[in-house]
């Protein structure tokens, strides 16, 4: 490498390159904060605390009250261990609620991709107050679950929307099966909803009279 000059013929100053390692006290080392175990505690999946209504306003709101409605439930027969319980729990969730037997139609379908082609047939007939769509889709080693899970909540609504029909979505998206098993009891929230939603459409379209 060829030296550089200054004005006075003597060889100029080479940039020292090296940057020596930044010394770190044992103090200053002590003070960083511990790294997160990989174990660590995940965070809540929903906030805390119950929905307050302001009052003055004029309101439209519905019961989970099954009595007088007809039910469709639409239930995916893969990961069939869990979806079997699923289906048991809002069969359970239904009878709470006052709806009879002879007022459920279940229909079992493939896997959870099948379940809007499944809830917007269902809806077509208007035979049912509100339809509940029951799967579990467990992820894998393939980019198969988001877009199975995807497809199937993007689906499910478009049911919904397209017929007026209230469609809940009761489709477990977990990471394993034990995830799946400890969250069966969303089967009964997806109940709630339906006929929630159902009594809200109800006192819409008779207001609209």
């Amino acid at each position: 490498m060829s030296e550089r000059f200054d004005g006075g013929g003597f060889p100029a100053p080479q940039p020292d390159l090296e940057r020596p390692e930044r010394f770190v006290p044992d103090e200053e080392a002590e003070e960083r904060p511990p790294l997160k175990p990989a174990e660590a505690e995940q965070p809540p999946e929903h906030a805390a605390g119950e929905f307050e209504l302001p009052e003055g306003y004029r309101t439209v709101t519905g019961s989970s009250e099954g009595e007088g409605r007809t039910v469709a439930v639409v239930v995916s027969k893969f990961n069939g261990e869990i979806t079997s319980r699923l289906l048991e729990r809002a069969l359970e969730e239904l009878a709470a609620a006052g709806v009879p037997k002879d007022a459920i139609t279940i229909t079992p379908v493939p896997g959870a991709f099948e379940l809007p082609l499944a809830a917007m047939a269902l809806a077509k007939t208007r035979r049912y107050s509100c339809i509940v769509a029951l799967g579990c889709v467990i992820r894998g080693e393939t980019p198969h679950f988001d877009y199975v899970a995807g497809e199937a909540a993007s689906g499910l609504q478009l049911a919904a929307i397209e017929t007026g029909v209230p469609v809940s979505f009761g489709v477990l998206t977990t990471e394993t099966t034990e995830q799946a098993e400890a969250r069966i009891d969303r089967a009964r929230d997806a109940v709630r909803s339906a006929l929630e939603m159902a009594a809200v459409f109800t006192q819409l379209r008779t207001a609209s009279q």
